[in-house]
């Protein structure tokens, strides 16, 4: 893996919808009214584009088989670059997927929710500087500081390779890769987030947190 990677991503999205309650009692006629999801649980409901639909489902399509199966992500090339970030998850990159494609995320997002077992969350996709023209409807970016990136998932924050130990402070693992400060966006696509479908921290993983 090279030692300075610009990682594009293409973060997770989660599509959500409204449900509708009817009843019948004595002449057959409804007995409630439509329920909003707006209205459980402090869910938000989110008018959805043709064309964020589109990339979503594509986006659904080509990474489903790695919902419930990180080896198979670890076989098509992705590899762990974070351990937990609380309200967040593990990120896994596949370094040689470049540009931005809805079905081809560089950076997938999973939640540890057993001893061995792991959910797929979110998408993710970096970028240098935010991008002059949204690569999704509606984008929304977070941040992430410069830093170096190590075998193991570790990261130190460094603002040069130069400041980059050779090997992991704690685990000894190798040093993989340094970054500059990156814009980040999140597609939380297999995860639900009342927070929104790109907001970078999810409150619904929180339980996670313990890895």
């Amino acid at each position: 893996m090279p030692k300075t990677l610009l990682v594009t991503l293409t973060v997770l999205a989660v599509a959500v919808g409204t449900a509708a309650t009817w009843a019948s009692a004595g002449a057959r006629k409804p007995a409630a009214a439509v329920t909003p999801m707006s209205s459980m649980a402090g869910m938000k409901t989110q008018v959805t584009s043709p064309a964020l639909a589109t990339a979503l489902s594509k986006a659904r399509i080509s990474t489903a088989k790695y919902v419930t199966n990180l080896n198979a992500a670890k076989s098509a090339g992705y590899s762990i670059i974070t351990k937990m970030i609380p309200d967040m998850g593990y990120h896994f990159l596949n370094g040689k997927i470049t540009g931005f494609d809805p079905a081809k995320p560089p950076i997938l997002v999973y939640e540890k929710t057993g001893t061995s077992s792991y959910q797929l969350a979110a998408l993710e996709w970096v970028f240098p500087a935010k991008p002059k023209t949204a690569p999704l409807p509606g984008a929304r970016y977070g941040a992430f500081p410069a830093a170096c990136h190590y075998a193991d998932g570790t990261f130190v924050a460094a603002a040069s390779q130069d400041a980059c130990a050779t090997t992991a402070p704690g685990s000894g693992a190798k040093f993989t890769f340094w970054h500059p400060n990156l814009i980040t966006l999140h597609v939380w696509l297999w995860y639900p987030n009342p927070s929104g479908l790109y907001a970078s921290m999810n409150p619904l993983v929180h339980p996670f947190n313990a890895g």
